[in-house]
């Protein structure tokens, strides 16, 4: 009970003292970036444990968030993911990950896509709608690899082709993701370092004359934009375990380009490995005051083994974000 008290004291404090604990360094910085989706968390798993996800255990999401993990899987491996980020915009993730028969390196693939709807066109005249509807399409395909160096070191990269169409507008170009991983013999203890979308700039550019073109300049080029670059550094480690009952936490550091420097915390309860609830924490990240959480189910599915994955994430600006992921492994590929 003392060491409880102490616990719920201390997370107190960190919430009350958020902004003592870490100053709002490079929020001035925020809104700067483009494609912008490529920062929505995709990952189940991560989303419930408030994106403290760089460091934990390598699993079929793990070519989104740590492509370095992907060493830690055994065999072939599949996910699909929906998010429904709010006001009617979903974001969906297909991935697969295929390791070699040694293990040491291992072959992916992935597919990320937001697609907005329909939406009204309206101008400065027309507030109520011109009759005409657009819609907001951005696709990354990415390409990835990850290989085992060491019994303690993996590294990985994706390499992606991004492309954006809003309306009349286009844009495309590519990023990559490069990620290391350090695991320890003690209490399943793990390191990671990520760089997420690393790349020039973007610009947008119209394919033909907008059907709208008052007070406007025809063949209009809007500026470059950065991608939404993010360092992040991470650990992991099981802080309880007591026979079929353990407790992973985790942590992370990021630091974007487009906004300022946040930390998240994560803890993930695993009972036999078949029944799985978590919980996470962002600090110093905008319109997240509430702990993020889901569960996980894992099930047989015929001679494979199937996982269906839930998270929820409240937010101040689109209300409560809802993500369902499934990820299968076929346990007779080694």
């Amino acid at each position: 009970m003392k060491h409880l008290i102490i616990l719920l004291f201390a997370i107190s404090a960190s919430l009350g003292m958020r902004a003592q604990v870490l100053p709002n360094y490079g929020g001035e910085r925020a809104g700067l970036s483009a494609l912008t989706f490529l920062k929505n968390d995709i990952n189940p798993r991560s989303l419930a444990l408030g994106g403290a996800s760089a460091a934990i255990s390598g699993d079929a999401y793990s070519i989104f968030t740590n492509p370095a993990a992907l060493t830690q899987i055994k065999h072939n491996t599949f996910s699909m993911q929906n998010m429904f980020v709010g006001a009617g915009v979903n974001q969906s993730f297909v991935s697969g990950a295929f390791p070699n028969a040694n293990r040491n390196d291992v072959i992916g693939f992935s597919i990320n896509g937001l697609n907005s709807g329909r939406i009204k066109e309206r101008t400065e005249f027309m507030p109520q709608g011109t009759g005409r509807e657009f819609s907001v399409v951005n696709m990354a395909f990415g390409l990835t690899y990850a290989r085992r160096l060491s019994e303690q070191f993996s590294t990985g990269v994706s390499l992606k082709y991004i492309y954006e169409n809003i309306a009349e507008f286009t844009a495309h170009t590519a990023a990559i993701d490069m990620s290391f991983l350090y695991q320890t013999d003690w209490r399943d203890l793990q390191f990671a370092v990520v760089v997420s979308n690393f790349s020039g700039n973007s610009a947008l550019s119209n394919r033909r004359d907008l059907p709208v073109n008052f007070n406007r300049i025809e063949g209009i080029a809007l500026d470059d934009n950065t991608l939404p670059i993010v360092f992040s550094l991470g650990a992991s480690a099981l802080a309880y375990q007591n026979g079929q009952h353990k407790i992973h936490g985790s942590f992370q550091i990021n630091h974007p380009n487009d906004n300022a420097e946040n930390l998240r915390f994560g803890g993930e309860y695993d009972y036999a490995d078949v029944y799985f609830m978590r919980l996470g924490y962002r600090i110093s990240v905008e319109g997240q005051h509430w702990p993020s959480f889901g569960f996980g189910v894992k099930a047989g599915f015929g001679d494979n083994t199937m996982y269906v994955d839930y998270s929820a994430n409240p937010t101040d600006f689109v209300g409560m974000q809802h993500l369902i992921g499934l990820r299968f492994l076929l346990m007779n590929s080694k």
